[in-house]
Parts: structure tokens; sequence; C-alpha cells
């Protein structure tokens, strides 16, 4: 069954325009999640809405928002009034730009979707923008409306659709020179340089995010497969690693010399197993 789309609406560059559908590329459906247990009675737990007065229960239909201006003091908000400021990216992406893609600040990334034509009627102009993206090496910048939020969005060729990024507006960055004022500038020996070249060259591999391992959610499924074949399981933390003293460049030398003996003894990079497997098995 086809993955449902976050957003329906239409592409538009200049006169040209297309309908297109928005999915998430992400998903966390398949992580390992709990609930909250009452320890006495092995209940879940359910949450009431209560007015912080009074302690009755609110009900969903006298439930509305509202904006604090002082202290106890609200202006409140209606769905209605909310749902009346629309704008168009509520339903149509236009693209006002076009920008090399290296200049992106990877900071501002937010949420990755798949962007794909809806219909065939407008398959050509879909096509035509991408392909020209791709032809020029440029990405276009547009706005998108999801979840009632404007959001800018940043629109680039892949394969035989487009990936869309929302970005974060600058308000939302935090400026980098806060956390890193204090570094002091620190003059590095060339000896020490060179050797953490050649640990680097050492290390160096093509990206490959089939490695990736989730170790805390691979502990956390195989706990639970011993929890639930009655076995006992440790409570207790393992000790985190400890500062290696030394000389900085002595220690360089012996990682060095580790690498080039292959390396530390770690268990290998294997593919991630889909975790409805893993559930599958914990059960058996």
């Amino acid at each position: 069954m086809a993955p449902r789309p976050n957003w329906k609406g239409y592409l538009k560059l200049s006169l040209v325009s297309c309908s297109i559908s928005l999915y998430p590329a992400t998903s966390e459906r398949e992580r390992v999640s709990f609930n909250q247990i009452n320890k006495n009675t092995g209940n879940r737990i359910r949450y009431r809405k209560v007015d912080a007065e009074t302690g009755d229960e609110v009900e969903a239909p006298d439930i509305i928002r509202g904006y604090q201006v002082d202290k106890n003091v609200y202006i409140t908000v209606e769905d209605d009034e909310i749902e009346a400021l629309q704008v168009e990216s509520s339903h149509t992406i236009e693209i006002d730009s076009f920008v090399p893609k290296k200049q992106l600040d990877e900071r501002y990334y937010d949420s990755p979707y798949y962007v794909a034509p809806n219909d065939k009627v407008g398959q050509d102009a879909f096509a035509v923008i991408r392909d020209a993206m791709k032809a020029k090496g440029m990405v276009g910048l547009g706005r998108v409306v999801i979840a009632k939020r404007e959001r800018p969005i940043v629109l680039e060729p892949m394969g035989k659709g487009m990936r869309g990024i929302t970005l974060r507006y600058p308000y939302e960055i935090r400026d980098e020179k806060e956390y890193f004022a204090e570094i002091p500038d620190v003059k590095i020996p060339g000896e020490m340089l060179k050797l953490t070249e050649h640990i680097v060259d050492s290390k160096s591999a093509e990206f490959d995010p089939t490695k990736f391992v989730d170790h805390y959610e691979d502990a956390v499924v195989e706990m639970l497969k011993k929890k639930q074949a009655g076995k006992a399981v440790p409570k207790v933390a393992a000790r985190a690693p400890t500062r290696t003293g030394g000389n900085v460049i002595d220690l360089l030398k012996r990682s060095l010399e580790m690498e080039k003996k292959g390396g530390r003894k770690s268990p290998p990079l294997q593919p991630v197993m889909p975790k409805a497997k893993k559930r599958a098995k914990a059960r058996a």
C-alpha cells in the first residue's frame, strides 16, 4: 500500500505549475517505544486535561489556544481565526529563487520530504523543472505551509522525483560564537598534524548509511527479549571509558600503529535488521 502524503498542492515556477504531493522521507515507527504503566496494577496511564485552577477536567471542544502576555493573562485565539490566516503557500509551493546547493547552511535543514507529481497532466511540467535544476546545478527555494506553519523549503532533483527539505528561520539558529568564543587559538606542531592526517587517511571510507547500527536500540531489543524469557538483566550501567593519559604525540603514534595492525577489536558493522523482525524474534 502506497504511503499517504503529508501535503498536496501545486508546484509553481513562473506560469508553469503542476500538482504534487509531499511524502515524509523519514519515519520513527520502527523504533522501540514504551508506554507508561501503573507499577502497582500493570495498567496503562491515561492523562486528562484539567483546569489549572479548579482541577476540573476540560473537554476537547472547550480547549482553545492562548498566547500569554502577562502572568495569568492570555490572548485567546479560535481555530477559525487561525484558519482564516490563509497564505498562498497553503496550497502552492512557488519557487522564488534558485541558488547553488553548496551555499546552503546545513544548520537550517529541518525535515526531508519526497516530492512527486500527482497526475499525468503535470508530469511534463514537473520533469522540466527537475531537469532544469539538475542541468544548472541549482536548487529551488520556496515556501510551504505544513501543520499550519509556513516554512521555507528547498527543492532539489532526486532520481525521477525531487527531495524537499523544510528549513528553519534565522531566529531558530543559535549563534556559534556563543559556544566557540572561549576556545583558545592553538598552534599545532607539524608532527602532530601529520600523524593525525595519517590516521584520517587510514580510516577513510565511502559514505554507506546501510552500515549504521543503532547500538542503543539493539540493546533495548535484547533486554526486552531477556525479560520476556524470564532472564535477569543488569541494572547497573556500564562504566564510561576513562580518558587515556599520556603525551598527545605518543598517543597519536600508538593510534596509528593500532590502525596499521587492523584497528581495535570491535564487532563488524552489519546492515540494520528491520525492527519488526527483531520484535518478532523477541516474541518467539
